[in-house]
């Protein structure tokens, strides 16, 4: 059967599903690459909530989600931006989440990294933000994981310059017990970092951010980039300090940047891993036997949907992310904390259910069909 697809002019197309699902079976982390997945949470749909009330999250279908990641060898990067920081989870939230993940991570061997930032507080002096970040990083230390230094909109709020950055990043980095990852997240995902580094010019921001990582590379496992630019991103990893590596975090051009070049290679830490996860931890698989265009054969046709669920308004990729999840029955809902189901039209998610059935990722296509033929049917759409 065909289902009717809705396009953004108004009129629909008929598509024909997929029958058979890729066959991927679980398997140990890669041995070439380290990659991680920035992992969504899960909603509860029972909750009686509104889009400003505290995150209502079922920790158990959150939890299992992270379990699946782990099965095919991939790292969980918790509590990043892919699991709504700062757009429905609060730092209440967050830190919840933090220590069940981490509990269950130890539990099962599965590797983790967490996010610190500065979201208990909107604004304040660069002591108050530094206090903010000491907080998290502590729930994060505390709890066992590698900490992730994510970008503070408060402190792009109130810094005057790069001495600001380099002096309050010193600090933590001083402090941290052991070697974290730098965020470096550009404005396209979230506006209010722009100018982060203290200057909108990318280049004079790229020279701090150096400054920072060269003042304290034994403090600095690596850096994640998210700011869309390749030739940024690899011009930036040559100049890395000798043991810092580079975590990609650009879903517009995450094979080639994986697959690097003579001079080098990026590691990966991604949102777009979240629906990709068990093809990407295969593909990489590939690459360490060295086969680099195996690699790139499986992993490239799956940028047309990456680069779909991050289109402009990038920060709304996370409504794609849990759409996703839901279809490929990680999940039994569509309902998001803050109610950002709603972030992206029905054409936008019918193109990404047939990308990513095109590509083979639902393990039931036949329960994909069923539940997007569902959702068709309550936006009115004709079959």
């Amino acid at each position: 059967m065909t289902l009717r697809l809705p396009l953004p002019d108004g009129s629909t197309r008929a598509y024909t599903p997929r029958r058979e699902p890729l066959a991927l079976s679980p398997a140990g982390p890669p041995a070439s690459r380290t990659v991680f997945s920035a992992a969504h949470v899960v909603a509860d749909p029972y909750a009686d909530t509104t889009p400003d009330s505290p995150a209502a999250v079922d920790w158990d279908a959150t939890l299992a989600f992270r379990r699946h990641l782990w099965s095919h060898g991939l790292g969980v990067a918790e509590a990043m931006d892919t699991a709504q920081r700062g757009m429905g989870l609060d730092w209440a939230g967050a830190a919840e989440l933090i220590r069940r993940s981490a509990a269950e991570a130890a539990a099962v061997g599965g590797r983790i990294a967490c996010g610190v930032g500065t979201d208990q507080i909107t604004g304040g002096t660069l002591a108050e933000i530094r206090a903010a970040y000491e907080e998290q990083l502590a729930v994060v230390e505390e709890s066992g994981a590698q900490a992730i230094l994510m970008a503070s909109r408060a402190l792009a709020a109130t810094a005057t310059g790069p001495e600001d950055y380099l002096d309050l990043y010193g600090h933590l980095l001083r402090q941290a017990s052991e070697p974290v990852v730098l965020h470096w997240l550009g404005p396209m995902f979230d506006p209010a970092l722009e100018g982060y580094w203290g200057s909108a010019d990318l280049d004079a921001a790229t020279e701090t951010f150096l400054d920072v990582l060269n003042a304290h590379p034994d403090k600095v496992d690596g850096i994640k980039v998210s700011l869309l630019d390749s030739r940024r991103e690899v011009e930036l990893r040559r100049r890395l300090p000798e043991g810092v590596r580079c975590y990609t975090g650009d879903d517009f051009h995450y094979p080639e940047l994986i697959a690097g070049d003579e001079q080098g290679f990026s590691h990966a830490l991604l949102g777009i891993f979240d629906p990709l996860g068990p093809l990407a931890a295969e593909a990489v698989r590939i690459l360490d036997t060295g086969d680099v265009a195996g690699f790139r054969k499986t992993l490239d046709p799956t940028v047309a949907l990456s680069r779909h669920l991050f289109r402009t308004p990038t920060r709304f990729y996370k409504t794609g992310v849990v759409f996703l999840a839901w279809l490929a029955g990680h999940q039994d809902h569509f309902t998001m904390v803050g109610g950002l189901q709603s972030a992206r039209s029905l054409p936008h998610l019918a193109r990404a259910y047939e990308l990513a059935d095109g590509l083979g990722l639902f393990p039931d296509p036949a329960r994909a069909e069923s539940r997007m033929r569902s959702l068709l049917t309550v936006y009115g759409v004709p079959r």
